[in-house]
């Protein structure tokens, strides 16, 4: 690795140990490159940095963050969670059960695990502790199922590296439908296995009527996930056109079908949408600036050969960029390791024959997995800000949930056709 390559990722370093936020050290490490190397003008940094965050695809990420917050001000989260204590409310360990459905499918509409975390951890977690549950294993729950929404389409995750890599959004929706469900049963086994050991029980059964209420009650909330990945499917619209149809879609379900939007609650989602859109492009645009730094001092290529000496099994490739991903997350935040390490490894893709789109719905997991690894593991650290309680508190519960989801990711690398099965069909 070249010097000006040990100062990008040196002066990086630094800047994260010093607690300085992951945008701002991204920006600082690439103005020190370019002025202790003189690589390019320093006008290259700005260049880089609006280059970064200008794409039409991108466009969606605020609109889906919009239609999520549309929707949980019109009162579809609550709907969620009826719906699913009266399914499975009444089993042993129901209410954690719930705690993970209603992620998953909170998840379908957001595409963000911090924002799943809040709307369904602030419901659920007082809930949980009421009923008797250790509060380290609800937060570690409500923590690790609400990460599946970044997995579970429309992914804000799978946006950025779809437009990262060049890479289809709509094969990348259809390719993490079934490995989110696969996570969501997963986390539900271990949430019903732990809950019968220690005798946390379900709340009362529910009537049939009432179930039957609850799911005409969700079920525009239950559509939300079939207008867009069969809009997309369909080729209706693109996950752009998608993410504005589900805007318009969630305007006429909370001022029309449920009357419980107001002028308020539409301005606050507005508002939010601006914080939360403005804090997820400023990281792109660093993460791109940062990426081209790395790209000029050719690390992509240093890194391929590095690993192909390492191994030249394609599994063991896989293997390998797993373990590294899995460090990743656990430090830093996930649109800054897709921006930074997907030019870095395309030429791996294409040298062992990886579909891009499987390789995006792994890096996926792995993000979602790290998304709940200390330090930094934001949406644990949410879930556990949310229960009052220390992260250090959950860990004994997190080992296994997270192996639960490390299970699946193996079994999504090594049977590829979990992910492609649906873009195929999408294809096809």
């Amino acid at each position: 690795m070249t010097i000006g390559a040990l100062t990008l990722v040196g002066v990086f370093a630094l800047a994260i140990l010093v607690d300085i936020p992951i945008a701002f050290g991204l920006i600082l490490a690439v103005l020190a490159y370019l002025l202790a190397f003189g690589a390019a003008p320093m006008m290259v940094a700005a260049q880089q940095f609006a280059t970064g965050m200008e794409s039409f695809t991108l466009l969606a990420i605020p609109l889906f963050v919009l239609a999520a917050q549309l929707m949980n001000h019109a009162g579809l989260t609550q709907r969620l969670v009826r719906l699913c204590m009266a399914m499975v409310g009444d089993i042993r360990g129901g209410l954690a059960v719930v705690a993970v459905l209603a992620c998953m499918m909170f998840g379908a509409l957001s595409g963000s695990g911090v924002a799943d975390v809040i709307a369904i951890g602030s419901m659920l977690l007082p809930a949980m502790e009421r009923s008797g549950y250790h509060k380290g294993f609800s937060s570690a729950l409500v923590g690790t199922a609400s990460s599946v929404g970044t997995v579970i389409p429309p992914s804000i995750v799978m946006i950025v590296y779809g437009t990262t890599s060049n890479t289809s959004v709509g094969k990348l929706f259809m390719g993490g439908v079934i490995p989110g469900i696969l996570l969501t049963l997963a986390l539900a086994g271990v949430a019903i296995l732990v809950s019968r050991r220690h005798g946390w029980a379900g709340g009362q059964r529910a009537e049939p009527g009432e179930r039957r209420k609850a799911f005409i009650g969700a079920l525009p909330a239950l559509l939300v996930p079939v207008l867009i990945i069969g809009g997309i499917r369909f080729g209706v619209f693109t996950p752009t056109e998608a993410a504005a149809s589900a805007i318009v879609y969630a305007l006429v379900v909370g001022l029309v079908v449920y009357r419980s939007l107001t002028w308020k609650s539409i301005i606050d989602s507005v508002i939010a949408t601006a914080e939360t859109s403005g804090a997820i492009l400023v990281i792109i645009g660093a993460a791109g600036m940062f990426a081209w730094g790395l790209t000029y001092e050719q690390v992509p290529q240093a890194i391929a050969t590095l690993i192909g000496d390492f191994t030249d099994s394609r599994f063991g490739v896989l293997l390998l960029l797993m373990a590294i991903l899995l460090v990743l997350g656990s430090f830093m935040e996930s649109i800054a390791i897709i921006i930074i390490v997907t030019p870095i490894v395309l030429p791996l893709l294409s040298q062992y024959g990886i579909d891009p789109v499987h390789f995006g719905v792994l890096l996926t997991i792995n993000l979602a997995i790290g998304a709940n690894t200390p330090p930094l593991g934001v949406d644990l650290m949410a879930a556990c800000r949310i229960a009052g309680i220390s992260v250090m508190y959950s860990l004994r519960h997190l080992m296994l949930m997270l192996a639960a989801m490390i299970a699946v990711l193996l079994l999504v690398a090594f049977v590829p056709e979990i992910v492609l099965f649906l873009p195929n069909l999408m294809e096809g």
